[in-house]
């Protein structure tokens, strides 16, 4: 029985290692990008915490632990503390302007919503420099802005609309709009309209529809949305740079500038570790809240 059996057993086994080799030299090359790319630079990033700074800069291969006890340094940590300030009302801003845009669009005929969802990711299609640079133009002294408001006589001279934290926010929220709504909007998208009409045949308002029916079936959206605009903002340092002036530093500035400046790269790699574990946390707690909604 086992002399029969065995050639059976065998051909069943072709077809999963057949399947196998498929999979692999299909994720081969993804892997492999992965393993060259992330991994490797990843690596090389952990062994620079262990080690410390030159004294001309660079990496000097002798072990201790005085990277991590930097990041304790009331210094660090008002930078860390500052950048969660500026992603966080960013972030909220982005929320509050996406989900009463993302639910329009939601409610407009088909025709209308692949218009605005093309109008949604159309900035996307510009490079990103060119569109801080183009907020520079706008809120510059004689740019237009200003310009408008003092042809109004709403002021008498032009007002600082740059370098300042309020400017980097809005470069942010800017930035990052698009993807808060597109999360927002495939979230309500996927509702049952039917819902929404037993709440109303059963007495409650719109107010009470939305906080009970809507917001509590959306939530999946909400999470993912607003960690697609804190992530990219928490470590922005081009925004920051441009828009404003280099006065308010945040993490990315901060980890750039002990790369490019300081030349301290074990501590510019503890800082970038740092930020990678706080972005971890929240891929997890986003993963946790999903799945608890």
């Amino acid at each position: 029985m086992t002399a029969s059996t065995a050639p059976g057993t065998a051909a069943r086994r072709r077809p999963h290692r057949s399947r196998a080799l498929g999979r692999l030299v299909f994720l081969g090359p993804g892997l492999v990008f992965l393993a060259a790319f992330l991994l490797v630079p990843l690596a090389l990033v952990l062994s620079y915490t262990l080690f410390r700074r030159g004294r001309f800069g660079g990496v000097v291969y002798e072990a201790t632990g005085e990277n991590f006890t930097r990041l304790l340094d009331p210094l660090y940590l008002d930078v860390v503390v500052g950048s969660l300030k500026l992603a966080g009302l960013a972030t909220l801003i982005a929320l509050l302007v996406g989900y009463p845009t993302a639910y329009l669009i939601a409610q407009l005929p088909r025709k209308w919503k692949t218009i605005a969802l093309v109008a949604i990711v159309l900035p996307f299609w510009t490079n990103f420099l060119v569109r801080i640079y183009a907020w520079i133009v706008l809120l510059s002294g004689p740019g237009l802005v200003n310009s408008v408001l003092v042809k109004l006589g709403l002021v008498d001279k032009p007002l600082e609309l740059l370098y300042n934290q309020g400017t980097i926010v809005t470069g942010l929220v800017y930035s990052y709009l698009p993807l808060m709504v597109l999360p927002l909007y495939a979230a309500i998208e996927k509702l049952d309209p039917q819902l929404r009409e037993a709440s109303a045949n059963l007495g409650a308002r719109p107010v009470r529809t939305f906080v009970s029916v809507t917001l509590p079936l959306t939530l999946p959206g909400v999470l993912t949305g607003c960690l697609f605009v804190f992530v990219p903002s928490f470590g922005n340092f081009v925004i920051p740079e441009l828009l404003g002036g280099g006065r308010s530093i945040m993490v990315g500035n901060l980890i750039r500038d002990q790369f490019l400046k300081a030349r301290d790269w074990p501590f510019g790699a503890t800082l970038s570790l740092a930020l990678l574990a706080v972005l971890i946390v929240l891929l997890l707690l986003q993963a946790w809240s999903s799945r608890r909604a």
